[in-house]
């Protein structure tokens, strides 16, 4: 039998109390010390990136920005394509000038922000290289058209031509590319087809041409040519129409012109939702790229408020686009 002292039991005591806190106070620091290392260690490990929800057609929706059933096109899109696959379309665009230049790069930043899969073509005079293999010091809007001429193939993945220009090259803004691309999934009636728009009481020029290239069709259309030499003079009129054209198509080509004779039931967000390329045509007037004294535009700007407001809206749309891409403004009106 063993006694305790008073002395040794509160010692004992003390010694218990003292091992039990120290325990406890070790345990909460270890347990502090677990949780912080998860923290940095969830902080630090990438987070997995939310599932992206699968549409009914994922390569639609890639491609082309949206997804599936944004529109007849698209839906049309999401089961067909052009004969021989993407690969073997391409936009086209033709240069004549220099003013023509930024236009061209407007059309193919719109293809290349819409992610149209077609290939894409610059046809520019050659003329402008032998320019400038000859000259030291180049001209400025030469130099200028180089240098946008380098940007289109840079950053719109666009390939250069030069070529001897023949037929005349006009303006356009392209508002929705997947109406464009649906012209290449077209039966071709023939090798050279035009799609137009316009007035029954004027000669019916197309704004968009599709072209078939093959050798038949280079000899078909060298042997129409007139004998001694071209002649630009009723060519674009000569070429056949589309005719199988889907009543939801009506909205691929608009001109600026028509727009006068549009009613007060015409929609201005309608006409900017639907239509995929409008093509600048008001014959009283220079084109967009100049800068029109406002006395000018009473003969072409449309009389009612809705047309009026989709007129005025291409042509700021192009002004903008124009600074925004090319970083040039609008060209003074020439001297007569």
């Amino acid at each position: 039998m063993v006694l305790l002292t008073s002395g040794q039991i509160s010692m004992a005591i003390s010694s218990t109390v003292v091992f039990i806190f120290t325990t406890l106070l070790f345990l909460s620091g270890y347990i502090l010390q677990q949780q912080t290392v998860r923290s940095l260690q969830a902080a630090i490990k990438p987070q997995p990136p939310p599932p992206i929800p699968t549409p009914s057609n994922p390569v639609l929706a890639k491609h082309f920005g949206r997804p599936p059933g944004h529109s007849f096109f698209d839906k049309y899109l999401a089961s067909n394509r052009p004969e021989g696959g993407w690969a073997k379309v391409a936009y086209s665009q033709l240069i004549r000038s220099h003013v023509h230049v930024c236009n061209a790069l407007m059309i193919f930043a719109e293809l290349e922000d819409q992610e149209s899969m077609a290939q894409r073509i610059i046809l520019y005079p050659a003329e402008w290289d032998e320019q400038k293999a000859g000259q030291q010091a180049l001209d400025a809007r030469l130099e200028t058209s180089k240098r946008l001429l380098r940007k289109a193939a840079k950053d719109y993945k666009v390939m250069l031509q030069p070529v001897k220009p023949m037929l005349k090259a006009g303006s356009g803004l392209v508002l929705d590319t997947a109406g464009l691309d649906h012209l290449f999934t077209l039966p071709m009636e023939s090798s050279m087809l035009g799609i137009a728009t316009g007035s029954k009481n004027e000669a019916i020029v197309p704004s968009i041409i599709l072209l078939q290239p093959s050798n038949d069709a280079f000899q078909s259309i060298l042997s129409s040519l007139p004998t001694g030499g071209y002649r630009e003079d009723g060519v674009l009129e000569k070429i056949p129409l589309l005719s199988d054209m889907p009543e939801d198509q009506v909205h691929v080509l608009a001109r600026t012109s028509d727009l006068r004779f549009e009613d007060r039931d015409f929609s201005s967000k309608e006409f900017l939702e639907e239509t995929s390329y409008v093509q600048f045509s008001d014959s009283t007037i220079l084109g967009p790229e100049y800068d029109i004294p406002r006395s000018s535009i009473s003969s072409a700007i449309p009389k009612d408020e809705q047309p009026k407001k989709a007129w005025k809206d291409v042509y700021e749309r192009y002004r903008e686009k124009r600074m925004d891409i090319c970083g040039l403004d609008l060209e003074p009106v020439p001297e007569p």
